[in-house]
């Protein structure tokens, strides 16, 4: 059973059923026992970055994220999920995420390269993946695959090494990393179709 976390925020249905579609149990849950119990865990999330750490320690899910991370079982962030991993974000303020991932989240205002200066925000569409290293999550996915995105803010990790996917938005950004049992995702592979679904699909088969 894959859990899918829920703290109030996000898409939560609609990965669910993404993960059903493609052969996974998936159970919407709040329960750290429930998180304990599952095989992975998928911590999705839409939504401002203060927001996201707030309700996860009004609800006590930090502890059963860390502890189902630490355990090493398979692990997805999906777009505020990836950026929460992370050691603090500069929206609406500095405020501190969880820090398994050293770096920041940075608004894309900083990220802009465009020639007149006037990057569209936030990136909303779909976008291509540029693959830094072979991950089993993306077997079956074509380099260049196409992607959809909906996003202010973006990572920086400090580490380079963790980065799996790049995506180009006025300059390339992070898209996706990956550090031992932990994969998490800028884009939303669950309104990704079939790519999305093939991540998905992969993301199940983990052990």
């Amino acid at each position: 059973m894959i859990a899918v976390v829920d703290y109030g925020m996000g898409n939560l249905r609609s990965v669910q059923k993404a993960l059903e579609k493609v052969g996974c149990t998936a159970a919407v849950t709040s329960n750290p026992q429930q998180i304990a119990d599952a095989h992975s865990v998928v911590l999705p999330g839409v939504g401002a970055f203060k927001d996201c750490i707030h309700n996860l320690e009004k609800l006590n899910l930090i502890e059963p994220i860390l502890q189902a991370i630490r355990s090493g079982k398979p692990f997805l962030g999906i777009c505020l999920g990836l950026q929460v991993l992370f050691t603090e974000s500069d929206e609406f303020g500095k405020t501190p995420g969880l820090n398994l991932i050293k770096g920041t989240v940075e608004h894309f205002s900083q990220n802009d390269s465009s020639p007149d200066g006037r990057l569209k925000i936030p990136h909303m569409g779909w976008n291509t993946l540029s693959f830094q290293k072979h991950l089993a999550v993306f077997n079956g996915v074509a380099d260049g695959a196409f992607f959809y995105f909906v996003h202010s803010y973006y990572v920086k990790p400090e580490d380079k090494d963790v980065i799996a996917t790049t995506t180009s938005y006025g300059a390339d950004f992070t898209s996706s990393i990956q550090k031992d049992n932990i994969f998490a995702c800028q884009f939303h592979p669950e309104k990704s179709q079939q790519a999305g679904l093939q991540v998905l699909k992969n993301f199940g088969k983990l052990t």
